[in-house]
């Protein structure tokens, strides 16, 4: 007698599991996240006895005896895509790039190609696009690799058998949502098919030592689309950052084992792709206006790389009982403290003014070091006080109102130097690691409270 064929619904943010659909998923909390998942009933026989007995032998290897690989890693032509990746794509790597719609996720991969087709043969398989579609954005891009093959497939399995049977140096899937396992008996796109198509290209890129980058679609939430467990799959996940209507693009690493996570590739989009910003600090800064209440530029840390952003900050008048509290690009329940230390250690009162605070260039930043910065751009334009144009400042604020102290303090202020600022304004536990030559260079203030800042700031 065939066994019957059972139904359970999965939950795509945490995996959990149950037989009956739920509006809440009791593992995670998120809400209507259970989806239905056909499952074939085990056949007699395959308990766990029958299991035992089939089983194959494995055997395991000493850390010393395993050879490493002389090329762990292939260059991608773009020195800010390899920064992001640890210093380029390993071997045998599955990586996930996901990002919003039209963010420059298909642009940026079909551009690598043309400089790694130099010495790899990439596969390019799109499961969106038809052949002249392709053809018509790699002229637009100027890719006209040799080496670039383009194979318009859903079918997971027939990939894969294609990736076994031509052995490329490099495969691109755009994008996972859309494979299909033909096996299954659910559409592309659901839990049981991202996950299922996911550990059979990671399966394939292990065996075969082919590195697989896959394209990933997110949800109106902005979180990755499918199974949680899709980004425990995959050896590394990047994100594109910006806004649509911005030209710059941030590119960011969620998760890399062979790599920081704190490193971020800067880009700017043209019609003809996207281009390498070398120099982002530069680029936030400039446009800045000068004598103007209320701008107030930082340095935060991304990884090893110093960064210069400008803070905008605009106190106004309230017109309603509660004061309006918004903030673009820095966490806003952040600011609520922030505005709540100045009024209470420091004396400046914003009960009944809107506070608006801005983050130049559309970036998104939550360093501690950027609580100075964020304090006294408020501060500046509540007093309607243009702050001094070639100074910069940073520091952690604690609640009683004292300035905390950051690490690379030394990384930051030559970053400024180079730039063009001849003071800072660091925390005073800082001011004692600073070495004597780098005080020569630029004028370092260290302040120990926000009314100390303020009154180095406007001096």
């Amino acid at each position: 007698m065939a066994q019957k064929s059972k139904s359970v619904y999965v939950c795509s943010s945490c995996g959990y599991e149950t037989s009956k659909w739920l509006g809440k998923c009791p593992e995670c909390g998120e809400w209507s996240t259970l989806e239905e998942e056909i499952r074939e009933a085990e056949p007699s026989g395959k308990g766990k006895g029958a299991f035992l007995q089939g089983s194959r032998s494995v055997t395991s290897y000493s850390l010393s005896d395993i050879k490493p690989d002389n090329e762990l890693r292939y260059k991608t032509g773009m020195k800010e895509l390899d920064r992001v990746l640890g210093g380029g794509i390993v071997k045998g790597s599955l990586v996930l790039l996901s990002g919003d719609p039209g963010i420059g996720k298909s642009t940026i991969l079909l551009q690598i190609c043309q400089q790694l087709g130099k010495a790899l043969r990439i596969l390019y398989v799109s499961g969106e696009e038809s052949y002249s579609q392709i053809k018509l954005r790699a002229d637009r891009l100027s890719v006209s690799s040799e080496n670039l093959s383009v194979l318009c497939e859903t079918d997971t399995q027939a990939i894969c058998e294609h990736i076994k049977a031509t052995a490329p140096d490099l495969v691109i899937i755009d994008s996972i949502q859309t494979m299909n396992f033909a096996e299954l008996n659910s559409s592309p796109g659901c839990v049981t098919q991202v996950r299922e198509s996911s550990n059979l290209f990671m399966r394939t890129a292990k065996s075969l030592s082919i590195p697989i980058i896959m394209v990933g679609h997110v949800n109106k939430d902005g979180n990755i689309a499918g199974p949680k467990v899709l980004e425990h799959i995959v050896d590394a996940v990047l994100y594109f950052e910006g806004e649509r209507n911005l030209s710059f693009r941030i590119l960011r690493a969620v998760k890399n084992r062979f790599g920081s996570t704190n490193e971020i590739g800067v880009f700017e989009m043209y019609d003809t792709g996207l281009k390498e910003v070398k120099n982002p600090s530069e680029m936030l800064i400039s446009g800045r206006p000068n004598n103007t209440p209320g701008s107030c530029v930082a340095c935060v840390m991304e990884g090893t790389r110093p960064l210069l952003a400008e803070i905008q900050g605009l106190v106004c008048t309230s017109g309603f009982g509660n004061p309006r509290r918004i903030s673009n690009g820095f966490d806003f329940n952040r600011l609520n403290m922030l505005i709540a230390v100045l009024e209470k250690r420091g004396g400046y009162y914003f009960n009944n003014s809107d506070a608006y605070i801005n983050i130049v260039g559309g970036m998104k930043l939550d360093e501690p070091a950027l609580d100075l910065t964020i304090a006294m751009a408020l501060v500046s334009s509540l007093k309607d006080y243009a702050l001094r144009d070639d100074v910069l400042a940073f520091g952690e604020i604690g609640l009683a109102g004292e300035i905390r102290g950051v690490s690379h303090c030394e990384q930051r202020i030559k970053e400024a130097s180079r730039l063009g600022f001849n003071k800072c304004i660091i925390p005073k536990s800082n001011l004692k690691n600073i070495s004597s030559s780098l005080k020569n260079e630029i004028e370092i203030v260290g302040v120990r409270t926000i009314r100390e800042a303020f009154e180095a700031l406007v001096l």
